[in-house]
């Protein structure tokens, strides 16, 4: 419970932040359709979040090494709650796609600083109970996030102000902690090549995973809004993917822990690729129906990443498992730059079955390649434990190196 206390003030603004960015995509994606943005441009939008996401992973670590954990999550999230501010002041997608650079910078920096404090302060004994924690706090708040556009005008200054609101308020547990600041951690240096000569299929795994999860929670409102759904609808809509996402991790943890984790990837793709068929041809579906699809979606193609991370880990050495992390956070970050901009094309020239198209034919070539893998490369004896793996930071491998140590 001491534990639990001294971490609490991190916990707190870790669910803030979640409640402001995860409720920024659909609200985006809303506002965008209101304000007649094209489908390609709200698209945009969801590329650009992960492009900024992508050179906060890169760049915090350096900045938190200059000015010190609490002054770069500071100025992270002032970054953050200034671009939420200026949606309404700037009608134009070309200006929200350069905010929403700036909201996935103050992502990712924000997480990277709070995960680089919980690292400091974690031992073996208090890991697994501190990362439970941390899980429960993150998604969370990532389920509840998705409902908030259930109450969040489209377009209003109102709605933005108030998801500024919960980012600034994220300051406050930081900045007002007793606890003593920890060292600074080095940055891992980014190989991209250390994961595909670990695993190749571990770094084409995280790829489809991210064009799984990026179009569903960048363009899933577009596709809600064209097959029908109410706003508070589509915010169930969302709710189901991320709760179909968070059960799963025990039972495909059993799973991977105990079968060929390839067998693994290959029944969470397979299952995947069912329900977006299921989704896609089948059109006439109730919103409950499309409900039910997206929380099997979740349930299956939501751990493919955790499940790759422990198969890349499975052929590292202690010492190359945060560096591992890093590269593959870069190759996922890769899929989910370019998935929502070519899932948005796809549903302007098709329409929107055309989204569950593209992500089940990634599913496809991912359940060949897996298969083709296998005749290649036989089952590793020793194996890491999985763990579940989130895609905050470069450095949540050193929060989760200490939890898999061979069994």
């Amino acid at each position: 419970m001491r534990m639990m206390i001294s971490f609490a003030a991190l916990f707190l603004s870790v669910i803030l932040m979640q409640l402001a960015s995860g409720g920024l995509g659909p609200l985006d994606a809303l506002s965008g359709l209101a304000l007649d943005f094209t489908t390609a441009q709200i698209g945009l939008l969801g590329s650009a979040h992960f492009f900024g996401f992508f050179i906060g992973c890169w760049w915090a670590p350096r900045l938190m090494g200059g000015v010190g954990h609490s002054r770069a999550f500071a100025a992270f999230t002032a970054a953050g709650t200034l671009s939420l501010i200026a949606h309404m002041l700037v009608i134009d997608p070309w200006a929200w796609s350069a905010m929403r650079v700036a909201m996935g910078l103050c992502i990712a920096g924000c997480y990277t600083v709070l995960e680089a404090w919980l690292q400091a302060k974690v031992t073996n004994a208090t890991r697994g109970r501190a990362m439970g924690v941390y899980r429960l706090a993150d998604m969370g708040a990532s389920l509840v996030a998705q409902m908030l556009i259930s109450v969040l005008e489209p377009a209003s200054y109102v709605s933005y102000n108030l998801l500024a609101m919960l980012c600034c308020a994220a300051l406050l547990p930081i900045t007002l902690t007793r606890a003593e600041q920890p060292e600074t951690p080095s940055a891992p240096r980014l190989r991209p090549g250390l994961a595909v000569a670990c695993s190749p299929l571990a770094a084409a795994a995280v790829v489809v995973a991210a064009m799984s999860s990026a179009t569903f929670r960048m363009v899933g409102p577009l596709y809600g809004q064209q097959v029908g759904l109410a706003t508070t609808q589509i915010a169930w809509f969302l709710a189901a993917f991320v709760l179909g996402g968070a059960l799963a991790q025990f039972p495909v943890g059993w799973l991977a822990d105990k079968y060929d984790r390839r067998h693994v990837l290959v029944g969470l793709s397979i299952a995947a690729i069912v329900c977006c068929a299921v989704t896609a041809w089948l059109g006439a579906l109730s919103a409950e129906g499309v409900m039910l699809t997206a929380f099997f979606f979740g349930l299956t193609s939501f751990p493919i990443y955790s499940v790759a991370v422990a198969h890349a880990n499975d052929f590292a050495t202690s010492d190359q498992r945060v560096e591992l992390s890093a590269a593959l956070m870069f190759f996922y970050a890769l899929g989910a730059i370019a998935a929502p901009l070519v899932a948005s094309t796809l549903i302007e020239a098709f329409g929107p079955s055309a989204m569950f198209v593209m992500i089940a034919a990634g599913h496809v070539a991912l359940v060949i390649y897996s298969i083709a893998r296998m005749r290649v490369r036989p089952i590793k004896a020793t194996r890491t434990r999985y763990v579940w793996s989130p895609r905050t930071s470069f450095l949540i491998g050193r929060l989760t190196k200490g939890s898999r140590d061979p069994e």
